[in-house]
């Protein structure tokens, strides 16, 4: 039981240890932010879903692209169609809320939310994402 326990609390007191170096040190801990890209199938969707995504507070900053060709396999046919990408910067830890959000609100069957963990960037930019995106 003490093993299940120490292994269920390892996250939360890797993240509590993380927080408190960056505070002191005020260094940025690779991976605290992430970028998500979430493909859609037109413009006015992509910017739905971006501004259901900011009102939700899920995340700080998020670019449309316009229009690129995709091609793709869809139940064993190959599929070319156009698409708006969303580049989407966050707390890594709310990831999982973002993408289990857009599901829920995203026209396709399966809607491309891939995420990346941000290594490195301007710190200060950094500390905007965490300022704009609230903990919880």
């Amino acid at each position: 039981q003490v093993l299940t326990l120490s292994l269920l609390m390892y996250p939360v007191l890797r993240s509590l240890v993380l927080q408190l170096h960056s505070a002191f040190t005020g260094s940025y801990i690779s991976g605290t932010h992430s970028i998500a890209f979430i493909n859609c199938l037109n413009e006015q969707i992509a910017k739905d879903i971006a501004r259901a995504i900011m009102d939700k507070k899920l995340a700080a900053y998020i670019n449309i692209l316009p229009k690129s060709s995709a091609l793709y396999f869809w139940k064993g046919e190959l599929e070319e169609s156009t698409e708006i990408l969303l580049i989407v910067k966050t707390r890594t830890s709310k990831i999982d809320e973002l993408s289990n959000y857009v599901r829920s609100i995203h026209p396709f069957e399966i809607p491309e939310i891939i995420s990346l963990p941000i290594d490195q960037g301007n710190p200060l930019y950094l500390k905007w994402i965490e300022e704009s995106v609230p903990r919880e």
